[in-house]
């Protein structure tokens, strides 16, 4: 039998709340800390363990399972036409160090509760449906972040990417052979019909603004720099203020500025100095080096180069006043974007049909949704966590709330399987 409709009038009711959470409780025991988050860095034994819980519930779930060369797994449940490209979802279940219970697993979860859910209904989509794992989304043991879905996506190469060392020289290519997770099937080239990715804000905006779901427009533009200040060491008590040539007074002005630059180019703009070291770092010298990160994002290409247009003058002014030279590297450039209409209408749609309140609102942190909007339609729904904490071992969200954001992806998902059928019809 055919439920999709009921489905779509009723799905808040369908989704099994309990079952979900104690899903996401199940895996928050691989890698749990004693402070109550989660441990579980990407390509490690206890990664293993969490790769194996989610391929059994999957195919208990009756899905196929596949996995790719740099360890994607892949959870198909058919569709009445096979030869339409899947409407995916997923996120990651590695972690950071002190990560929290929720941060990527509830995406992958929801996944598997939209599943779960629709087999309880008996309810047969146009198009296949997938959840996928994506492999060391977090960046914590291997860099970059977001590997799996950009090598999938062709942003970085499969061979460089297993090239990649931890810090103990371990490679990726290695650490997948270890935990049995280099798999078969080609990285790239596959079609995607639609892909949404549901997580928690990572924010406090939506419990600020007392709203369940976000409606991701899109995610800001980012732009790093490593800045490195040169002075003169000297000692702190003979050589006069005016004679000083002090670099971290210098970084002290050009932290003002990134803040000030953040301010003037509201809403959606973000900037950061998160790593500062001062050298020698000896009480009675005047530090003579000072390096440092520039974090600048915005969702307007235009004001985020005006933003760092603005601190490079200051940097430049500062470095004149002060005797000071410096070098400024790039360091990541990931263009703003802007999910597909279709998605984001299809996500804003689901919640207003649900009766949820909801809101727009834009990602200020990167996901593997950024790498699969450039392969298919794509979108996001944002769930609340308590006081916007995240990449914390504190890290929470109400069990209401995460079950209201995998109603609304079913919903989603539902539509966009509708979209892809109707779309290969027209063509």
């Amino acid at each position: 039998m055919n439920a999709a409709v009921d489905v779509l009038q009723s799905t808040l009711q369908h989704i099994n709340r309990d079952r979900l959470w104690q899903s996401l409780m199940e895996l928050a025991k691989l890698g749990a800390t004693v402070k109550g988050g989660v441990c579980r860095l990407a390509l490690t034994d206890l990664d293993r363990q969490a790769r194996d819980l989610f391929v059994q519930w999957c195919q208990e779930a009756g899905c196929s399972v596949s996995v790719d060369e740099v360890g994607n797994i892949f959870a198909r449940r058919p569709g009445r036409n096979p030869d339409l490209p899947p409407v995916m979802t997923g996120s990651h279940i590695d972690t950071q160090p002190t990560g929290g219970k929720f941060d990527g697993c509830f995406g992958v979860l929801a996944g598997v509760e939209v599943l779960r859910t629709l087999n309880d209904l008996g309810v047969e989509t146009e198009a296949p449906l997938e959840v996928v794992v994506w492999t060391n989304e977090e960046g914590s043991r291997f860099a970059p972040c977001m590997m799996g879905s950009g090598v999938f996506a062709e942003k970085f190469t499969l061979a460089e990417t297993l090239a990649k060392v931890d810090a103990d020289g371990i490679t990726v290519g290695e650490a997948l052979n270890a935990i049995g997770y280099a798999g078969p099937r080609k990285v790239s080239g596959h079609r995607v019909g639609a892909y949404f990715e549901a997580h928690i804000e990572q924010g406090p905006i939506l419990e600020d603004e007392r709203k369940t779901i976000g409606v991701v427009l899109g995610a800001l533009g980012q732009k790093w720099f490593d800045l490195k200040l040169r002075g003169v060491e000297a000692h702190a008590g003979p050589t006069p203020m005016h004679l000083r040539k002090d670099a971290l007074v210098g970084a002290s002005v050009i932290v003002g500025a990134v803040n000030r630059a953040a301010l003037g180019h509201q809403p959606h703009a973000c900037g950061t100095v998160g790593c500062l070291q001062a050298y020698p770092g000896s009480r009675n010298v005047i530090p003579g080096e000072v390096r440092m990160t520039l974090d600048f994002r915005h969702l307007e290409p235009a004001r985020l180069d005006s933003m760092i247009a603005e601190v490079k003058q200051v940097i430049d002014t500062t470095c004149e006043e002060h005797g000071l030279t410096y070098e400024l590297t790039p360091t990541a450039d990931f263009p703003p974007l802007y999910f597909e209409k279709g998605c984001v209408d299809a996500v804003r749609s689901a919640a207003k049909g649900l009766g949820l309140s909801h809101m727009d609102i834009v990602s200020g942190a990167g996901h593997d949704a950024i790498f699969l909007a450039e392969l298919g339609p794509a979108g996001m729904i944002f769930v609340p966590c308590e006081g916007g904490i995240s990449h914390n071992e504190i890290e929470n969200a109400a069990p209401d709330d995460l079950a209201a954001g995998c109603a609304v992806l079913l919903r989603a998902m539902l539509a966009a399987s509708a979209a892809v059928a109707g779309r290969q019809q027209a063509a």
